[in-house]
């Protein structure tokens, strides 16, 4: 590890992604105050994968980016037996195959697919160039996502396919789609949509979007997360209960209160003041992924971290969506903030790797300012 490299990175993206571990940590430690030992334990081990993660995260950053590139295929091929594995010899929780239990830890290859999704969609997209048929660039890039979607459809894990569907969606979008060519694949989606439901989604999974149209259909059913969760921000108001003082998620209302419904957690116990902070950690983040993309030094670059901006965009708006009755419950983690190791880790990752595009394009940058001197 180039630790010269380390005092290059940026700044602002690493100590926002930091505060973030931070507050949800807070809210971890909170919730264990009524989940007993078994809680206590999620917070200590939390706590490791942050500190894994944010190991992983400057190595990443010291390893440059460009080096990756010559290791997708392998890297996609590995991707793709492992979700395939998974699913024969995967750990079943909620009858969802989609866990390798290593002791009293599991890891969830899905999380880490995204990443390798974003990898190869970008090798792809800069080598083929703007003006390479369009027909075959939805075909082709369209195959290598399908793969790990539907895999990952028949664990079944579906917050996770939707993740890596958007990713493909927004690169093939910033690539040089005409508004046209946008229209045609938001109508084939609707049509893959209507399929899915008939054919794809559990019982389970339709009730989760019939009650996104319909809470109170089923209030003590399949509503109860959802009706809870908005209970519990809105009785946060401005400053909140006090961490550990929260009616909604110590009495055990609020449901999946240290994943899914965490930023629920945060609006009640710290208030309006913890969910704004929460919502402007994560504005700076985006502006941040947006100034390195624009900086970056070749177009791989560039898509890494566009995939990234997306990836986490649309993991922080169905999940906040979600906590505020706006968006179906999916399962889909709040960045850097909700408790898994998995996915935990593999933002650090994405972050690591977006960091190395940043301090590489700082370098190119005054390299060429040197050579004009």
């Amino acid at each position: 590890m180039r630790i010269n490299y380390i005092k290059k990175i940026d700044k602002v993206l690493f100590l926002s992604v930091v505060f973030l571990i931070i507050i949800g940590l807070m809210a971890i430690f909170s919730v264990s105050y009524s989940g007993g030992e078994a809680a206590f334990l999620n917070f200590k081990k939390q706590l490791l994968f942050a500190l894994f993660g944010t190991l992983l995260c400057f190595l990443f950053a010291s390893i440059d980016y460009r080096v990756i590139k010559n290791y997708t295929g392998i890297i996609y091929i590995v991707m793709a037996t492992v979700l395939l594995i998974v699913l024969f010899l995967g750990s079943s929780t909620r009858g969802t195959s989609s866990w390798f239990s290593v002791g009293l830890f599991g890891i969830q290859p899905s999380e880490f697919a995204k990443i390798v999704l974003i990898i190869v969609l970008a090798k792809y997209f800069s080598e083929v160039g703007s003006s390479y048929n369009l027909f075959k660039k939805i075909l082709v890039s369209g195959f290598y996502t399908a793969i790990p979607v539907s895999l990952v459809i028949f664990q079944p894990d579906l917050g996770s396919s939707l993740v890596m569907i958007f990713i493909w969606f927004a690169m093939l979008a910033v690539f040089g789609l005409k508004k046209k060519q946008i229209l045609i694949l938001f109508f084939l989606g609707i049509a893959v949509s209507v399929a899915s439901w008939t054919f794809v989604l559990k019982d389970y999974q339709k009730d989760r979007i019939n009650t996104f149209i319909n809470p109170q259909s089923d209030p003590l059913g399949s509503g109860y997360n959802v009706i809870q969760s908005k209970i519990a921000i809105g009785s946060g108001n401005i400053w909140g209960k006090g961490l550990g003082h929260g009616s909604q998620s110590q009495l055990n209302f609020l449901p999946e209160k240290h994943t899914d419904f965490i930023f629920a957690v945060i609006a009640e116990e710290m208030g309006l003041v913890g969910g704004v902070l929460v919502i402007f950690l994560f504005a700076v983040v985006f502006y941040r992924l947006f100034l390195v993309a624009e900086e970056a030094q070749d177009n791989f670059g560039k898509l890494i971290v566009l995939g990234a901006a997306f990836m986490l965009f649309f993991h922080f708006l169905i999940n906040v969506g979600m906590n505020m009755g706006i968006m179906p419950v999916t399962g889909i983690p709040l960045p850097f903030v909700s408790y898994g190791g998995s996915s935990l880790i593999s933002f650090m990752i994405i972050i690591g790797i977006v960091q190395s595009v940043y301090i590489n394009g700082r370098r190119y940058r005054f390299d060429k300012e040197s050579d004009s001197l």
